[in-house]
């Protein structure tokens, strides 16, 4: 029915060894493998059994019950089903953007989900129209199961375009932010960057050229920096192209949908109410300056004065910083887990022995790093850029904890697993907690030290610079309103937003005028404003693990039970489980006050060592 429809990935943008790349053979063989082109077609009979269900139900208003039950298994059976194609589609194309097969199914993928855009609508306005629909739920145990879903479509109707309009709409979001993300996605994936090494010119892909950024050499971080920067200048128009097409075709739907703002528009889609944005933003505000305090300060021990250039933001501060070669990475992931729950530890392996992780930089595949379930399989699917770094360790953990959060869904309907943005950032920043914090009891004084900077350097990207994104996306639908923006406009957008957001912990010479091309949040027409999520979820991440410290051993259980109804609650119901209020700004301010005190830790420590 009618709902948020996107990739089920999360996370944030960051040669063939047996092992170290994911396997789909669960998914599928091949695109040409019997199974496949049979799913296909049976996603063509599903498509057609649903339309002509929908036909025949909403002609009357007889046998409500009947029909809406009926309507769920039907919804189950294709979110299984478009679960499985898409995701192979999608995965395959992750670590192989110029695979021509796995492009054409996915275009073909949307195409034919474009088919129910206009039944859909028709069916969520006949639920709509039904008067008595609590005591008709009341009475059917499937009914009741799927009741907080049910209450979304109804809710959700009130922004319904005629069926036309509706079925018009996702057509051309094939031709329009589909087919822009595509191209986005070629340019970025494919994009080399022309960099001076040991005086010979080399052509890198540009996730390697990222993962520069935490090289031990301060020459190889800046080198990286400033040829990152002037390798834009290839694809800048075009990646610029592919955002003002996406943000204007969002504007447009926003308004005609009749949403405030496409921020409102995402607020609803994210079960989140502008007073909680408004409380948590105002408290992120009021610390800015212990971030910029803290920036200051790692740019005095790297040897600047006017505050940390942008390539330093994840330089190390101490040079024998902790290695990890992927085998060392696992184990100590897995270990640490299991100072937490058995259960998670042992996710953790079992993601380790079914190669459900793609883990090393290689051309062709995307930055960063993400996790995408496959709920249907039960079975979750994480890709990484893996460095050797003890952050990408961290990475490794916060993937792992979107695929534990998914894995405490396993035993609900594949109805009730969609949970929204701001939860979903949950698990992850409570993985990256248990891991840094069980590690740094165990590590040397020089390595405690890194593992606080890395975690205070972790937490100032979740606030300061997620912030910096939410003033850009702000701003450039503001601007968009009145048309295309230039690469220029946006570029110094991007800078604007980061001078507010840094101030003085930065080096306003040295600032990034092209973060927007590569992260890939802003590229989403169905989930715009991915970027406060990750604030959420990291002080919301913060207090659980107060929690945790006060509760003990009947937290863990606790705290699955949490996930677990994260896909039939609104963000205020699930967070009053563990009786968190979050439109109190206390609760904000004292997540950031645990921050503040890293922050405080590690300026005095940085005098000792």
């Amino acid at each position: 029915m009618f709902r948020l429809k996107f990739k089920n990935v999360l996370g944030e943008e960051r040669g063939y060894i047996m092992g170290l790349n994911w396997s789909l053979k669960e998914l599928y063989d091949s695109f040409k493998c019997e199974e496949f082109q049979n799913d296909m077609k049976k996603l063509d009979d599903t498509i057609k059994g649903l339309k002509e269900f929908i036909d025949e139900a909403t002609k009357d208003h007889d046998n409500e019950k009947e029909k809406l039950e009926n309507m769920i298994k039907k919804e189950q059976d294709l979110d299984c089903l478009e679960s499985k194609i898409g995701g192979f589609a999608f995965l395959t194309i992750s670590v192989n953007s110029k695979n021509e097969e796995a492009n054409k199914a996915d275009d073909l993928l949307n195409l034919k989900l474009s088919l129910l855009a206009e039944p859909q609508t028709k069916m969520n306005k006949w639920i709509s129209e039904i008067k008595d629909i609590g005591s008709i739920i009341e009475n059917s145990s499937l009914l009741k199961e799927h009741k907080f879903y049910l209450e979304e479509i109804i809710e959700s109707s009130k922004h319904l375009l005629s069926e036309k309009e509706e079925a018009l709409l996702a057509k051309m979001k094939n031709s329009g932010s589909n087919a822009w993300v595509t191209y986005k996605n070629l340019l970025i994936s494919n994009h080399k960057v022309d960099m001076e090494i040991d005086g010979e010119i080399s052509s890198t892909p540009l996730t390697m050229v990222l993962n520069m950024a935490y090289d031990s050499d301060k020459e190889i971080r800046k080198k990286a920096y400033e040829s990152e920067i002037e390798s834009y200048k290839k694809i800048e128009d075009g990646v610029a192209a592919a955002l003002n097409g996406i943000k204007g075709e969002v504007l447009t739907v926003s308004e005609t949908r009749g949403y405030e703002s496409p921020l409102h528009m995402t607020l609803e889609n994210s079960r989140m109410d502008k007073e909680t944005l408004d409380v948590m933003l105002e408290a992120m505000k009021e610390k800015l300056p212990a971030f910029r305090k803290y920036l200051r300060r790692k740019g005095e021990l790297l040897g600047y004065k006017n505050g940390l250039p942008f390539y330093e933001l994840y330089a190390p501060v101490i040079k024998n910083e902790m290695k990890f070669n992927y085998e060392e990475a696992k184990s100590f992931v897995e270990k640490n887990f299991r100072t937490f729950s058995d259960n998670l530890g042992n996710f953790a392996r079992k993601a380790f022995d079914n190669n459900w992780i793609d883990v090393m930089p290689k051309e062709g595949k995307v930055g960063g790093a993400f996790c995408s379930s496959l709920m249907g399989l039960k079975e979750s699917r994480i890709l990484l850029n893996f460095g050797g770094k003890f952050s990408d360790v961290v990475t490794m953990a916060h993937e792992l904890g979107h695929g534990f959060h998914s894995s405490c869904l396993n035993n609900e309907s594949v109805l009730n697993t969609s949970y929204p943005m701001p939860l979903a950032e949950t698990a992850s920043n409570f993985c990256e907690a248990i891991v840094k914090k069980a590690a740094i009891k165990n590590a040397s004084k020089e390595e405690a030290f890194t593992i606080l900077e890395t975690e205070i350097s972790d937490s100032t990207q979740v606030i300061i610079d997620i912030y910096s994104r939410y003033l850009f996306e702000s701003e450039v639908f503001n601007r968009r309103k009145n048309g295309s923006l230039s690469v220029d406009e946006i570029k110094e957008i991007m800078l604007d937003s980061q001078r507010q957001a840094y101030g003085d912990g930065l080096d306003q010479e040295y600032l990034h005028p092209y973060m927007w091309t590569w992260k890939s949040h802003y590229y989403y027409a169905d989930a715009n404003f991915y970027n406060f999520p990750y604030a959420f979820g990291i002080l919301f991440a913060k207090g659980l693990y107060a929690e945790y410290l006060k509760r003990g051993k009947e937290f863990p259980e606790q705290y699955e039970e949490l996930l677990s109804v994260t896909g039939k609650n609104k963000i205020e119901d699930v967070t009053r489980i563990m009786d968190i209020d979050v439109h109190d700004i206390n609760f904000w301010r004292n997540s950031l006050k645990l921050i503040e005190k890293d922050i405080d830790t590690f300026i005095a420590f940085s005098y000792e060592i």
